[in-house]
C-alpha cells in the first residue's frame, strides 16, 4: 500500500453553508445534544459508536467525523474542514491513470478493500477502484453540475458535507462489464452480484440498496460501498440500511 500526503483542505468562505459553519460569533449559535435513551446505552456502545452531534443554526453536525462509524447522511453533516489524517491509496485497479485526491481512502478501509479486491479476483470478478475521498469543495463543485443536469432536487450526489466520501471511508467501484460506470446496471453484473454478496464479510456495506431509497434518501447505488466495520455483517443479516441499524441498537 502505498502512502501520500493529501495537501489541507482550503474552504472558501463564499461556498454556500460555510459561514454559518465556521462563524466565531458564539451569539448566533444553538448549541443542542442529539438525543440518546439512557436505558440500554452501554450495551448500545459495545455495538456501535453513535454520532456525537451538535446543533449550529439548526444544522447537526458531527463532532467525532473520525469514527470509523460515523452515520452522514441527508441530516448529519460534517464539518466543513474535516479531512482524514490517515489517508492512504489503497494498492488496487482504478480505471484513470495515476493518483488522484479520489484515489485515497482511510488506511483502514483500504486495507479491507485491497482484501476485497483480491477475494473477488480470485474468484474470477475484476474491480476497479473509481472514487474514494472526495475533499468538501469537489463535492460542492459535483453537487452543482449535478443539479445543473438533473435538476435541482436531484439525489444523485450529496451537498458538500454531507457526503460519506468526504470521510474516506466511501469507495465507488465499478467494472469493465459496464465501461467502469457508475450505474445502476452495474448491480447486475457478476462482479455487483458478488459484492452484493460478499461485501459485508470485508466490513463493507452497500449504503444506498434498491426500495430502500425512501429511508436513505438517496437513489440506489450498487456501486457506492461504504466501510463500517464488523458490523457490517449485522446489517448484511438484517437486511437494513444504516439509518434502521441505528435505530434498532438505540432501541436496545
Amino acid at each position: 500500500m502505498k502512502k501520500y500526503i493529501v495537501p489541507s483542505i482550503i474552504v472558501s468562505l463564499f461556498i454556500v453553508g460555510c459561514s454559518t459553519a465556521d462563524t466565531e460569533d458564539e451569539e448566533n449559535r444553538q448549541y443542542e445534544e442529539e438525543p440518546v435513551d439512557e436505558e440500554g446505552i452501554e450495551e448500545a456502545n459495545d455495538v456501535i459508536e453513535f454520532n456525537d452531534v451538535i446543533t449550529v443554526q439548526g444544522e447537526p453536525i458531527i463532532q467525532n467525523p473520525e469514527n470509523i462509524e460515523a452515520n452522514v447522511n441527508l441530516v448529519n453533516r460534517l464539518p466543513v474542514d474535516y479531512e482524514p489524517n490517515d489517508l492512504v491509496v489503497p494498492d488496487v485497479r482504478r480505471p484513470y491513470e495515476g493518483i488522484q485526491e479520489r484515489s485515497y481512502l482511510r488506511e483502514e478501509a483500504a486495507d479491507a478493500l485491497e482484501q476485497l479486491f483480491y477475494e473477488a479476483e480470485l474468484e474470477g470478478h475484476i474491480l476497479y477502484a473509481n472514487s474514494g475521498f472526495r475533499s468538501f469543495e469537489r463535492q460542492y463543485e459535483l453537487f452543482k453540475n449535478q443539479q445543473i443536469q438533473s435538476g435541482m432536487d436531484q439525489t444523485l450526489v450529496a451537498q458538500p458535507g454531507f457526503s460519506e466520501h468526504q470521510t474516506g471511508l466511501a469507495m465507488d467501484v465499478s467494472s469493465s462489464s459496464v465501461n467502469f460506470g457508475l450505474t445502476e446496471e452495474f448491480g447486475q453484473t457478476e462482479e455487483g452480484l458478488w459484492i452484493e454478496e460478499h461485501a459485508h464479510l470485508f466490513g463493507f456495506i452497500i449504503r444506498y440498496p434498491e426500495g430502500k431509497e425512501d429511508i436513505t434518501g438517496y437513489s440506489y447505488e450498487p456501486w457506492h460501498l461504504r466501510y463500517v466495520g464488523t458490523i457490517a455483517n449485522d446489517m448484511y443479516e438484517q437486511s437494513v440500511t444504516y439509518e434502521e441499524f441505528i435505530e434498532n441498537v438505540k432501541k436496545m
